[in-house]
């Protein structure tokens, strides 16, 4: 049986890609897509097409699965409709607060939610590499991440780059919160020890890319993802999808827990 999928922000680029993909598989159906009325694409048969996603929702089956990539308040009220109605998430919105995070984690103690600032394979492998790096490399080599977007991101540093400064942070037993720098200007001083750099470059139409650099004594290291395409994240998504139908609630799961 086809798994029906509910797009939330079917009209913007991630939405649309997404929308598209559910039209060309075979496991899957796109059963529903929530946008704003002037935004609205064009559905196919038998989809429904709304601005109130808690319509949408109670129209389609129970095990639907929703997809979010829309802006962190319209993804808290994705996590409330489906904590209320028992039905899977799939969350890939960045720029969330600690607030909005704890919120989409408490709804995700009653459906199966699933939340990844990137849903690209390659980001989740390197989330398990980096801090193999960190601690092989030892505390002679500092850490700076740069990420380049397109000029219409509106969150900065991107949610990849804190993710990719928290594990490695992790690894070297820190808080990110404690030791990123996103800024350097002016008489600085010197590189504090126990430091990560996080800085954010925009323009064009750049999909995504990452560069974790390890700088160390006669030698650096450069590791770098890159984003060829969005559909690398909806493929990502609607894996997630897959993976999610018939998780049970209880935790908010991530993209670690599929590798």
């Amino acid at each position: 049986m086809s798994l029906p999928i509910i797009v939330v922000g079917a009209g913007g680029r991630m939405g649309k890609t997404i929308c598209g993909l559910v039209q060309e598989s075979d496991a899957m159906t796109l059963a529903g897509m929530v946008e704003r009325k002037e935004f609205q694409p064009a559905a196919p048969e038998g989809c429904l097409v709304s601005d109130d996603l808690d319509a949408v929702a109670a129209a389609c089956p129970r095990e639907s699965c929703i997809i979010d990539f829309s802006a962190p308040q319209s993804s808290v009220h994705s996590a409330r409709t489906a904590a209320a109605r028992g039905l899977a998430l799939v969350i890939g919105t960045t720029g969330l607060d600690e607030a909005q995070k704890a919120e989409i984690a408490e709804c995700a103690r009653k459906a199966p939610i699933f939340w990844s600032p990137n849903m690209s394979v390659g980001v989740a492998v390197l989330q398990k590499i980096l801090p193999l790096l960190a601690k092989a490399l030892g505390p002679d080599y500092d850490v700076d991440i740069m990420e380049i977007h397109h000029k219409r991101k509106k969150d900065a540093p991107s949610g990849t780059a804190l993710r990719l400064g928290e594990c490695i942070a992790e690894a070297k037993g820190w808080r990110l919160e404690d030791v990123r720098c996103s800024g350097r200007d002016g008489i600085i001083g010197p590189r504090p020890q126990e430091q990560i750099g996080v800085q954010a470059l925009r323009g064009g139409d750049v999909v995504g890319v990452h560069t974790v650099f390890f700088m160390g004594p006669g030698e650096d290291i450069e590791v770098t993802h890159r984003a060829q395409s969005r559909e690398n994240f909806a493929r990502g998504a609607l894996r997630a999808a897959q993976w999610l139908a018939g998780r049970e609630a209880g935790r908010l799961y991530g993209m670690g827990d599929i590798f």
